[in-house]
């Protein structure tokens, strides 16, 4: 199958394919999450057709290339059903003066949320 030529998450568009490891399409992109002040590419929102459905996330280390036409994920189509929904930011919970902090997933999941639902 012909995706074109590799390219940057920066010109990456919503709506391209979204490719398992094993070359089944899975979804399309849907929003492109990225630190943008850092230069930072956090992965991706994903319209996927496979297990439940809906919106999921794609961390940046479960991409494999970036091209034109398509997203190739480093993940087999059976692995991608498990892939994590966005999720709202609960409020952050202090503890006799210490912060909980969320774990690297958990920030990407909330900014992903925060995307989708047009607080971002």
């Amino acid at each position: 199958m012909d995706y074109g030529d590799p390219i940057s998450y920066l010109v990456l568009q919503p709506g391209t394919d979204v490719v398992s490891s094993d070359g089944q399409r899975i979804g399309k992109v849907q929003h492109i999450l990225a630190v943008e002040e850092e230069d930072v590419f956090d992965g991706l929102v994903i319209d996927t057709e496979l297990g439940p459905g809906g919106l999921h996330f794609v961390d940046a280390d479960q991409i494999d290339r970036i091209y034109e036409k398509a997203v190739v994920l480093n993940l087999t189509a059976e692995e991608a059903k498990q892939l994590p929904k966005p999720t709202p930011s609960p409020g952050v919970l202090e503890s006799h003066g210490v912060e909980d902090s969320e774990s690297p997933l958990q920030e990407k999941l909330h900014r992903a949320w925060d995307r989708i639902s047009g607080n971002y």
